[in-house]
């Protein structure tokens, strides 16, 4: 047992699918190894990647796989023997096809299979060589990469993500003969493209790292190259705050292989354009890290990723600075201009720009953000003028030149521009934090003015696009739409707003004209929120019984859900909880199959005492629960139920509701329906009982 280790060496691979090429590179050779048993138990896996590598190492790694007993299905004994027992053509056939001798067939073994005795071959059979397998094993794991476009290179007819350049297959010591691209395997890497030694023959699998490290000046492993340039800008930073986003500090990992990270300077004039410009033009264009002052205040300085340590490293900063400042310069460019045509004067633009083309244009759906806006903001008694201004305002940016170049500033350019024309600040508040929750954990916007807008905003895109047919399937969610429910969930949940949902997503499909939607819309989309609010309870920690149980009554007011999850956790730990679960179940299950439940209890036809009992107590609890429903206590509502275990335990011990008379079993319907309604008013808890 040795180390095993494959190089790919290529030319620069795409630096945003590095890390994800790597891992899976080295997952599919493992695997494909794991299967033919030449991993043994200590076997450890470590995956390199760097801009011109991909390369995995293994440590016990077996040369030939260990024996194994192998038990081979043949046919079914009526067809391999005669009535003699003797060999049949079929079988003859088979053997020799499978290479068995047929002497063999006196130690076959007779099982039974299903219904029929079948004879099996039980032999041992040799292991796999490790250079039996190992060609096709990285032709595969090269085959199943998850590479978004291929390429092809020379004359020949072989396809990778870039070209290759290299071949390694190095078992300890000795070379595994294999060929890949036309190359063949051998022991030969490269380190550096400049401050390298030019070929690094490796002698043992082993030395790998430290060879490339030592003599070759890259550092192969991502994750260590990653925190080393980590560490890197935090040190550079010193006192100051460097902004460091995973992404980024994954791209510049995958653009380096000997990182040093140095410090540049910009004019500090251009600080005078809106920070979030200037930190977008610096990470988006440049791949840089800025700077900034313990209040989050930008700096006008920044830190780079070199792939190169030089004595002088003056040339490199002053040439980075260089491209900065022309890119700084088209951003305040571009922020002047917009800044001489108000956003108002850009809304007849919108009409051009097509927001979907069987949906119309932005200008189209602004003019539905602004009366669906103003609807929402009178029921939350929202400044209603303000409201229809900031809706109107909202999609202006989009035809700003700042916007047009950095997409990602969309709405928080609306806010400078909304500004700098002498808007109300809750309207230009609203223009930029409409657009949240932009991910999961986003900060939700603040005020009811960009409440309404921002949940206007998600309405429209849903019911717009279900009533087109454009539905999320499987993992394929091209607009957003979950996003979009969730955002629009959690300004109900988390703001609680006194809104009904279905009320609400009603008015959003009447925004549109009547022939533009299906009318099924509305419940689609609300069907399809519910799910993602039942998905999204449970990643909260409420239980899955408790969701189950509120979510079956279909409920339309969002805000109050949490108070009825309470108040269901609250009723579980009763001890009449279990039973009275059981007994509403039982109760759904006899009104679902059973005719007659719609009639009206006649107090005069309850014969029974177990029947009449029920009754009495039903009258009681009846209006009490009601009137804590009303005072929004469902806690107080479900724990009442608590006295209601004992006459319906009676009742069903007693009580033959399913009799031939009907007038009697319309009449016991009727007075379970009504016991059902009861129970059904915070939550289903028939769901509590599922599982039994």
């Amino acid at each position: 047992m040795n180390t095993l280790l494959v190089e790919l060496r290529t030319e620069e691979l795409p630096p945003k699918a590095l890390a994800r090429l790597g891992e899976a590179f080295a997952e599919e050779l493992r695997a494909a190894l794991a299967r033919e048993r030449l991993l043994t138990a200590d076997s450890r896996l470590t995956w390199y990647a760097t801009p011109r590598r991909l390369a995995v190492s293994l440590t016990a790694v077996r040369a030939q796989a260990p024996e194994q007993t192998v038990s081979e299905k043949i046919m079914p004994v009526a067809v391999a023997l005669d009535a003699q027992g003797r060999p049949t053509p079929a079988l003859m056939k088979k053997l020799t096809a499978k290479g068995i001798p047929l002497a063999a067939v006196e130690r076959f073994e007779r099982r039974m299979e299903g219904k029929s005795e079948t004879l099996f071959y039980t032999h041992t059979a040799p292991g796999s060589s490790l250079a039996a397998v190992l060609q096709e094993a990285i032709a595969e794991a090269v085959r199943r990469l998850p590479i978004p476009k291929l390429m092809r290179w020379g004359g020949g007819e072989a396809e990778f993500v870039r070209p290759v350049h290299g071949l390694i297959a190095l078992h300890g010591r000795e070379v595994v003969p294999c060929t890949l691209f036309g190359l063949h395997s051998g022991r030969v890497t490269r380190g550096h493209r400049f401050m390298g030694a030019g070929e690094l023959v490796l002698e043992r699998a082993d030395d790998y790292a430290g060879l490339l490290r030592t003599r070759g000046f890259v550092e192969p492993d991502f994750a260590a190259r990653r925190e080393r340039i980590r560490a890197a800008l935090l040190a550079a930073a010193g006192a100051e705050q460097v902004l460091i986003t995973e992404a980024l500090l994954d791209e510049v990992t995958a653009l380096t292989e000997w990182p040093v990270v140095l410090k540049g300077t910009f004019d500090a004039a251009f600080l005078s354009v809106p920070q979030e410009c200037l930190i977008l033009t610096m990470q988006s264009h440049q791949r840089y890290f800025p700077l900034l002052d313990a209040n989050g205040r930008l700096l006008p300085r920044f830190l780079l990723v070199a792939n190169i340590d030089v004595p002088e490293p003056g040339a490199i900063v002053q040439g980075n600075e260089r491209v900065l400042r022309a890119r700084l310069s088209d951003a305040r460019f571009f922020f002047e201009q917009d800044s001489k045509t108000p956003l108002a004067a850009r809304v007849p633009r919108l009409d051009e720009v097509v927001y979907h083309n069987r949906l119309g244009s932005q200008g189209e759906r602004v003019r539905r953000l602004k009366r669906l806006a103003a609807a929402i903001a009178r029921e939350l008694n929202a400044d209603v003028a303000l409201t229809e201004r900031a809706a109107e305002l909202a999609k202006a940016d989009l035809v700003t030149d700042m916007v047009g170049e950095f997409p990602e500033l969309q709405g928080v350019m609306g806010r400078y521009y909304a500004l700098n024309d002498g808007e109300d600040a809750r309207v230009a508040e609203a223009i930029e934090t409409h657009y949240r929750p932009r991910l999961a954990g986003d900060a939700l916007p603040e005020g009811n003015i960009a409440v309404s807008l921002a949940l206007a905003d998600r309405l429209d895109q849903l019911v717009g696009l279900f009533g087109i047919g454009l539905v999320p399937t499987g993992d394929k969610d091209p607009y957003a739409l979950r996003r979009a429910a969730l955002g629009a969930l959690r300004l109900l949940l988390e703001r609680a707003l006194p809104l009904d949902l279905m009320q609400l997503l009603r008015l959003a499909h009447a925004q549109f004209h009547r022939e533009q939607l299906t009318d099924s819309a509305p419940l689609d989309v609300y069907q399809f929120m519910l799910e993602r609010l039942r998905v999204y309870l449970r990643e909260q920690g409420h239980p899955a019984d408790a969701v189950e149980a509120v979510l079956a009554l279909a409920p339309t007011r969002i805000d109050q859900i949490p108070a009825r999850l309470d108040a269901v956790v609250a009723f579980q730990r009763l001890p009449e909880a279990a039973a009275l679960a059981a007994a509403h179940k039982r109760i759904r299950n006899l009104l679902k199959k059973a005719q007659g439940a719609d009639a009206q209890i006649d107090p005069a036809l309850l014969a029974a005492p177990a029947e009449r009992a029920l009754y009495d107590v039903l009258v009681t609890l009846e209006p009490k629960v009601m009137g804590l429903l009303a005072d929004l206590d469902y806690t107080g509502a479900l724990l009442a139920l608590a006295g209601v275990r004992a006459p319906v335990d009676r009742f069903f011990d007693e009580v033959m509701v399913l009799v031939e008379e009907p007038l009697l079993r319309a009449n016991r319907l009727a007075l379970l329906r009504r016991l059902h309604g009861v129970m059904n008013s915070v939550a289903d808890i028939a769901e509590l009982a599922a599982a039994a």
